[in-house]
């Protein structure tokens, strides 16, 4: 089997897991989890920039470079701070379903950023989609802002990586440095006030804490090794298998509610996905052919 295959597969598999691993952790608050998150996750990837000796990309840094970085950490630590407190306050239905909006997120940034141009039967699709975002809203009486947090913030952050010159180790690194200092000033804070929880839980439960720095860094290494051997249409087709397992994980092991108002919400979001993967595959064959 393509060695990116299996390595997207397993990216998304333990993106797709998370919420199992943030609730064997939810003695503590969702803001300081992301603290220790930081924190964990710098370290651990300053562990492996130095087994490798991969430091030429420094020289890069400039002050655009950091403005554009430093905003893309705060966009990253927003959502990490909205997915561990949905994962951990019974909402993982909700955190999925940011991730299976992001892709049309992802066009729609296309499209209005970046000058892109859709075909009929894509904009349909967002139709549809936002026919889904609409009744979830009627439905629920407010909209599904845990969704629609985590899908914006993902999508316009995954734009500015996109659009930035360094890869996905390297850029991690420096927005996870850049959050350091906060994360370092809040854990003096809560240690201080004796408001943390970290210093009181046991040795386990300390290093499950711990390992929320591989936890974090591992998926994304084996999604940028997986991007360079595969093509984009696997990669988008894939990417509906985090959020399928974190659904199914929500409904069958926790018992979240997903009664028929979300079940056509989320119908009609499906639906979309299913045409426009299926719109994107017929128009990448016929690209291809001629």
């Amino acid at each position: 089997m393509n060695s990116g295959l299996v390595s997207a597969v397993l990216a998304y598999l333990i993106w797709g897991l998370f919420p199992l691993y943030f609730k064997t952790i939810q003695f503590m608050p969702a803001g300081e989890i992301v603290l220790h998150r930081i924190v964990w996750a710098l370290t651990f990837l300053l562990a492996i920039l130095f087994w490798r000796k991969q430091w030429a990309w420094l020289r890069q840094l400039n002050r655009k470079l950091i403005a554009g970085f430093t905003l893309s950490a705060v966009l990253l630590s927003i959502n990490w701070l909205v997915y561990i407190w949905a994962a951990n306050s019974g909402r993982v239905v909700d955190a999925s379903l940011g991730y299976f909006i992001n892709p049309l997120i992802n066009v729609l940034l296309g499209v209005l950023i970046l000058q892109e141009r859709l075909r009929v039967r894509q904009w349909l699709c967002i139709a549809v989609a936002g026919a889904g975002v609409a009744w979830l809203t009627l439905a629920a009486g407010q909209l599904p802002w845990v969704a629609l947090t985590v899908a914006t913030t993902f999508g316009i952050y995954g734009l500015l990586r996109k659009t930035a010159s360094l890869g996905a180790l390297e850029g991690l690194t420096l927005e996870t440095a850049l959050l350091f200092p906060i994360a370092v000033v809040g854990m003096i804070i809560l240690c201080l006030t004796h408001s943390g929880h970290f210093n009181q839980a046991t040795g386990s439960m300390q290093l499950s804490v711990m390992l929320a720095g591989p936890i974090t860094a591992i998926p994304l290494l084996l999604f940028a090794g997986a991007a360079r051997k595969i093509s984009m249409t696997q990669l988008g087709l894939l990417q509906y298998l985090a959020p399928t397992v974190q659904l199914l994980l929500a409904i069958w092991l926790w018992h979240e509610p997903f009664g028929h108002d979300r079940m056509i919400g989320f119908g009609l979001i499906w639906l979309a996905l299913l045409l426009f993967s299926a719109d994107s595959i017929w128009h990448r064959q016929r690209t291809t052919q001629a």
